[in-house]
């Protein structure tokens, strides 16, 4: 579960960076809490729950608050598992999918909300043993990629290496989940033609060979190396 969710913080920071820099974002005030609760510090995760329980008090409808105490939510379920509580864990897990699905229907045009979702459940779903029950998570993260590829579409070559190789890669992956690499190949073709030399085109080759790629090289690649 650590390990997952260390993958979950490191994709949902590539893929959040995606997004347009507006210095009093909400996502910048609090994602460092969660990505550090997630990594073991829970005064860090209670902190960045606090500010989205604030904000919600105020404002329930506030999609970015929800989608990201539905993340911490859902974190708090894997924890109530990992302690042999699972009726904890199966409440908590509900809520917090309730909660991020609530966002999506609150703000479904925000790449705010879209991306942290989309990059949480398709992480998530590779820890579900179950694949009827892990479709649905894969299929979520699926059409919130898909959001946000529509809305950058036009504009991919203005991304850095990282986001756009992520978003691109992310995509493939998860349509190869869904059984779809019809929809997967026109994502590496991009990948094969504009990221030559990168850890994306080295993923890309492999996903040609082999139609499927092996979680450590489906996304969060270079995370630490500026690529």
């Amino acid at each position: 579960m650590r390990k997952l969710i260390g993958y979950t913080i490191l994709m949902v920071l590539v893929l959040v960076a995606a997004l347009a820099a507006v210095q009093d974002r909400f996502d910048y005030k609090i994602r460092n809490y969660f990505f550090s609760g997630f990594t073991g510090d829970s005064a860090a995760l209670a902190k960045g729950m606090k500010m989205c329980e604030d904000l919600l008090a105020t404002n329930p409808k506030d999609a970015e608050a929800l989608v990201w105490h539905g993340t911490g939510v859902y974190f708090q379920a894997g924890s109530a598992f990992q302690k042999g509580d699972a009726q904890t864990g199966m409440q908590l897990a509900q809520r917090g999918m309730k909660e991020m699905d609530e966002a999506v229907a609150l703000a479904p045009n925000d790449l705010g909300v879209r991306i942290p979702r989309g990059a949480f459940l398709l992480t998530a779903s590779r820890n579900v043993p179950n694949p009827d029950r892990a479709r649905p998570l894969i299929q979520r993260g699926v059409l919130d990629l898909e959001k946000a590829y529509e809305f950058q579409h036009d504009s991919l070559d203005k991304l850095g290496t990282h986001p756009k190789g992520e978003l691109l890669l992310g995509l493939a992956d998860g349509y190869t989940r869904l059984g779809q690499p019809e929809k997967a190949q026109p994502m590496i073709d991009r990948i094969l033609a504009d990221m030559k030399g990168t850890r994306y085109e080295a993923s890309a080759i492999l996903w040609t060979e082999k139609k499927s790629l092996p979680p450590d090289k489906a996304g969060c690649l270079g995370c630490h190396m500026g690529n």
